[in-house]
């Protein structure tokens, strides 16, 4: 709800118990013969068990944005998403774990004052005040003027800004970590893509004759540009081999299909790993498609990077 005061917020905590580094998360093989007919090899990294609130990247992402904000002194976090953000949803987690504030500015003023839906009534929960700001605002939330007049109208002025999806330049090279946990495992590297951050850190951080690829869950064209610009502002410049599996988005954001469905709730009973929806699903319906295309040699062993649970 617009504004919504959920409380007083915990005192800081100490945060190296959260944000310490974590062993890596396991890689599994599974058999499935839309694969194995190609002779292609799929193998799981279940980073979804890298931590029981914050799973893969967003686990990645914050936890160098929120040691710099603790170190800096900071007693709130801002920052923006969607009606059905994971990353809303990871940063309110963070913020009740860390005893932070958490405000969420959320894409769609239309939205204030209706019911909340699940994910937006578990930021909340977690002590997250929602700002719901019009569409065209936050599409230039990029400006800096905008930005300001965004902050403030939503109390937030001297909060420590994470962006959208949590990408940025610490986020970029802490993903970089995923990359190096799986040097030499596999040919490629496949994950889900929304603001490209941690296929920009994953690219950088595997090793000779591997590539990343990333599958986009939003339609437009636009993110080989971001990934550039991240690796730009990480690394200096580009970092590893990567490409974009277009075409995957099924009708965008947030959109689960009949199809994906029927596929999403299938993978799960046949290899008992459950499969998260809006970017999960969409990656391995994507490799399934490739394989069958012959977009992979026979011989190659390709690592889907299961990103967050459902």
């Amino acid at each position: 709800m617009e504004g919504a005061d959920n409380g007083p917020v915990n005192r800081p905590v100490n945060p190296e118990p959260l944000l310490r580094p974590r062993p890596p998360s396991p890689v599994q093989e599974v058999r499935d013969e839309r694969f194995e007919r190609r002779g292609v090899r799929l193998l799981l990294k279940r980073d979804d068990l890298v931590h029981p609130e914050l799973p893969g990247n967003k686990w990645r992402k914050l936890a160098p944005n929120l040691r710099a904000a603790v170190a800096a002194g900071q007693r709130e976090l801002a920052t923006f998403g969607g009606a059905y953000s994971n990353h809303l949803r990871a940063t309110a987690a963070a913020g009740r774990l860390l005893g932070l504030g958490t405000v969420g500015i959320v894409r769609g003023h239309e939205l204030a004052g209706q019911p909340l839906n699940d994910s937006l009534a578990r930021c909340a929960a977690d002590g997250m005040r929602l700002h719901f700001v019009t569409r065209g605002d936050y599409r230039r939330k990029g400006e800096p003027e905008v930005l300001d007049r965004l902050l403030a109208a939503a109390g937030a002025s001297g909060a420590y800004v994470v962006p959208e999806g949590g990408s940025n330049p610490l986020a970029v090279r802490g993903c970089a970590e995923l990359g190096r946990e799986l040097r030499g495992g596999s040919d490629t590297v496949a994950v889900a893509c929304g603001t490209g951050g941690t296929l920009a850190g994953l690219a950088a951080g595997l090793g000779p004759g591997q590539r990343a690829l990333g599958v986009p869950v939003l339609a437009g064209g636009f993110l080989g540009a971001e990934i550039r610009s991240l690796q730009e502002r990480a690394f200096g410049g580009p970092a590893g081999e990567w490409a974009l599996a277009e075409g995957f988005d099924h009708g965008g954001y947030a959109r689960v299909p009949a199809a994906l469905e029927a596929f999403a709730a299938d993978f799960e009973a046949r290899h008992g790993v459950p499969v998260e929806r809006i970017y999960v699903a969409k990656l391995l319906w994507a490799l399934a498609a490739l394989a069958d295309r012959g977009a992979f040699p026979r011989g190659t062993a390709v690592t889907a990077v299961i990103t967050g649970r459902p």
